[in-house]
């Protein structure tokens, strides 16, 4: 059946074309990958970056060019947080919102903003790397002076327009989002790498090790597929409307609510509230103040311990998860909208009991997918205290990102094929 498929999309120009364009910009965005910035000494920076998980994730989320600090060391991490907070200003100002509302317009107008925000986002991003990197104990940036310092911050945060760039081309060619498939084409080009050095350090004893941790991976993906695919159907019935001499509705059908709404985002959330503490005790290292020195030791102290941010990121993005989805589906306007087109939940009166049901019916579900994405979070952690094995290349939120961005892809290959089924009748 897949083979079929295979067939019939290159044997359709426009989608062969399309597909050929996609492989061709990924190609490009690699190679600016491995485009270092002078100045960074790059083995000392990925052993930087293999000491931390949440570094590690963060570098999944830029494409994979943070670690060597290329010129798309940022990756698209500015954009997406952008994107975040114009989703969140939608729901807190009402302007925007109505904006939002109107139509393509309004999603250029929201789109154009989130651009403009996203170049500030990328140089402030890319000073606090740099921050960061200078105050770890490891050499890793050797010479640094202002000048230097200004063109580095600007040379990665005209990367970062660049992939927005590809990103956008991208997704104008309706087979999968853009910027997932960056995030995917990074992740995905890191195996590999890690599977040789894994190979390399290999030796009998870790044998029983290597076998748990596929299993743990095979056991994983199965989880991220169920769990992105999962959902409630609640039942919808419409009631019957006679207009002129045509009588409409009559129907039963069903209000899917998916068990994971908000995807990533509560992870990238998470990343961000809990590197802010010890990235901004950094700076304190040298104060003056006795007082503020021996803080800023705690704080990086406690952040060091695993057990401690290790809880502390679950909690995170367990809440984060109930919270974004609060900001995505709200079941006022679902109800609103039902009653309009003479909806209803059978059994359920329109209006306030709708939305009352709706929203019980959605925290209950929304647990599992809370749960499922705190676990995913910290399985990395899970994994290296455990049995001995560190890779950030095929963990918990790499893993969920691949397999959400290959089920995106094949549902819009598949609406693609389809369409042009219709266009052949």
């Amino acid at each position: 059946m897949w083979l079929e498929k295979l067939v019939r999309l290159w044997k359709i120009k426009d989608l062969r074309n399309s597909i050929l364009y996609i492989i061709a910009m990924l190609v490009v965005f690699r190679i600016a990958a491995h485009i270092p910035v002078p100045g960074v000494d790059t083995s000392a920076l990925k052993q930087f970056f293999s000491s931390n998980q949440l570094l590690g994730v963060m570098n999944v989320l830029s494409g994979g060019g943070m670690e060597t600090f290329s010129i798309v060391a940022m990756g698209v991490a500015p954009y997406i947080t952008a994107s975040i907070i114009f989703q969140l200003l939608v729901m807190i100002i009402p302007r925007l919102e109505e904006i939002s509302k109107d139509g393509e317009a309004g999603r250029k107008k929201i789109n154009q903003w989130t651009r403009m925000l996203t170049v500030p986002l990328a140089a402030l991003q890319g000073y606090s790397l740099i921050a960061l990197l200078r105050q770890s104990q490891i050499q890793i940036i050797t010479d640094l002076n202002p000048w230097t310092l200004f063109l580095t911050i600007t040379t990665v945060t005209a990367g970062t327009v660049f992939l927005m760039w590809i990103g956008e081309l991208i997704s104008e060619k309706h087979i999968g989002n853009g910027i997932s498939l960056l995030i995917f084409a990074g992740i995905i080009t890191s195996l590999p790498t890690a599977v040789m050095q894994t190979l390399l350090v290999f030796d009998q004893t870790q044998l029983i090790n290597m076998i748990i941790f596929v299993l743990i991976a095979v056991v994983t993906v199965i989880g991220v597929v169920i769990i992105t695919e999962g959902q409630r159907n609640v039942p919808v019935s419409y009631a019957k409307r006679v207009r002129g001499m045509k009588m409409y509705g009559g129907v039963n059908t069903h209000l899917p609510l998916r068990v994971n709404m908000a995807g990533v985002i509560p992870i990238i959330f998470a990343i961000s509230i809990i590197l802010f503490p010890p990235m901004v005790a950094q700076f304190f290292l040298n104060a003056k103040s006795a007082i503020l020195v021996s803080a800023a030791n705690w704080v990086i102290v406690l952040f060091q311990n695993q057990l401690f941010y290790g809880v502390l990121y679950f909690l995170l993005v367990f809440a984060f998860t109930y919270f974004y989805t609060e900001v995505i589906f709200h079941p006022d306007q679902v109800a609103e909208n039902l009653q309009k087109q003479g909806g209803f939940i059978p059994g359920i009166r329109p209006g306030a009991h709708t939305v009352e049901y709706l929203k019980n019916t959605t925290n209950r579900i929304i647990l599992a997918g809370a749960l499922f994405l705190g676990l995913i979070a910290v399985l990395p952690m899970v994994m290296t205290s455990f049995i001995g094995i560190q890779s950030l290349a095929i963990g918990g939120t790499s893993l969920l990102i691949v397999v959400s961005v290959v089920i995106e892809t094949v549902k819009q290959i598949d609406s693609q094929l389809t369409m042009r089924d219709y266009e052949g009748l």
